[in-house]
């Protein structure tokens, strides 16, 4: 067959605004902030008490690529287990501190990468900040200052009436003040609200008034698909103006899911190089293949590639030229075969049931050439892949 050369994309399109311009914190080996790439958190769902079952937790965050971890001390028992898992996790290790000001000195002595301590929820939290910036500063731990709608001071509640876009800022500047008092600025600040508006509209605020890294996140967002939507928009719209440094998706979703949408929206944006994508189309009158059969097998038998290949999935060949030009591998679909294209040309027509089984093939010679190390289990891939 005659090779259909369709052109390849120059080079990827430049970010859509230029990122804030802000200092620098060090969580752990993690940088955040001053231009460092935006990175992904979240949060165990663990009793942090039970180390074994938080490690387990945390070791498959980190596994889904999960950068910084946060871990909830509520009690005494939560205290003690910090220095254990600290010690044996892999990426950071956040502790989120409510309430009781002495377990943010514990967690710094634990070991932990960074604090998180929410000033609208601590008793007389305003007279500890001498002692807690100064135990901070000495162990080169960053704080982050955590505002929520949920739990707003009560002044600033009465202040502004309900939880504003400036009731949070405020709320959040206020305590950065208190610790600039005594030189303390390693300070990453989060202003969280459930309503994607009003958190845009807060962090917005935040970012002209101040150069503290932000953590970006929508505060109970919501079961998998409200809390997707929702902190996509929210994310979207700061992230595309260079807004935020972090970012948390709070789901009502096993904390990997968490992490599977955080990385989606950084590569969406341009912010992280992409990993494996499938790019398929919605199928129209015009399908002649059931498309979404086939881009869920086609999903299924290349989960887990390490590879950055962007995989075209089409039922017709109306689109599937397009997108072969943006797409490294993909198939266009059409009366019981498939076109199979490489890097924009055409290389081969095989049988629908051959459809998987090739693409999966062509995708473990890409990621030869690209040099990537395939795991054992990939390598094997190509010939044992069946359609149903």
């Amino acid at each position: 067959m005659t090779a259909v050369s369709l052109g390849l994309p120059t080079a990827p399109p430049p970010p859509l605004a230029p990122r804030r311009k802000s200092r620098q914190i060090m969580v752990g080996p993690v940088p955040v902030g001053g231009g460092a790439p935006v990175s992904v958190q979240s949060m165990t769902t663990t009793l942090t008490a039970d180390v074994n079952a938080t490690l387990q937790q945390i070791a498959a965050l980190t596994a889904s690529g999960c950068q910084i971890v946060r871990v909830a001390v509520p009690s005494q028992d939560d205290v003690e287990a910090l220095p254990a898992i600290a010690k044996k996790s892999q990426i950071p290790v956040i502790a989120d501190i409510h309430f009781q000001p002495k377990y943010v000195f514990a967690a710094i002595d634990a070991g932990c990468a960074a604090v998180r301590v929410n000033p609208g929820n601590i008793r007389q939290f305003d007279d500890k900040v001498k002692e807690i910036a100064s135990a901070a500063s000495a162990a080169g731990v960053p704080i982050r200052i955590g505002v929520n709608a949920g739990s707003l001071d009560k002044r600033l509640l009465e202040k502004h009436g309900k939880a504003t876009a400036e009731a949070l800022v405020e709320s959040a500047l206020w305590e950065c003040s208190l610790f600039e008092e005594h030189g303390f600025r390693d300070i990453k600040i989060s202003v969280k609200h459930n309503d994607p508006v009003v958190m845009i509209r807060a962090y917005r605020q935040l970012a002209e008034r101040c150069d503290y890294p932000l953590h970006l996140g929508v505060t109970e967002a919501g079961p998998a698909f409200q809390g997707t939507i929702k902190s996509a928009v929210a994310f979207g719209a700061l992230l595309a103006e260079g807004i935020g440094d972090t970012i948390r998706v709070s789901l009502s979703a096993p904390p990997v899911e968490e992490i599977k949408v955080g990385q989606a929206i950084l590569e969406s944006l341009g912010l992280r190089e992409r990993g494996l994508e499938i790019v398929s189309c919605p199928s129209c009158g015009r399908a002649q293949v059931d498309v979404y059969t086939l881009a869920d097998q086609v999903t299924a038998a290349l989960e887990g590639f390490p590879a950055p290949l962007r995989v075209a999935v089409m039922g017709c060949v109306v689109n599937g030229p397009g997108e072969a030009r943006e797409a490294d591998l993909g198939v266009a679909s059409g009366n019981g075969k498939g076109q199979i294209f490489v890097k924009g040309e055409v290389i081969k027509t095989v049988p629908e049931s051959q459809i998987v089984e090739t693409l999966v093939e062509e995708a473990l010679r890409l990621a030869d050439e690209m040099g990537v190390d395939l795991p054992e289990e990939l390598r094997g891939l190509g010939p044992s892949v069946t359609v149903h």
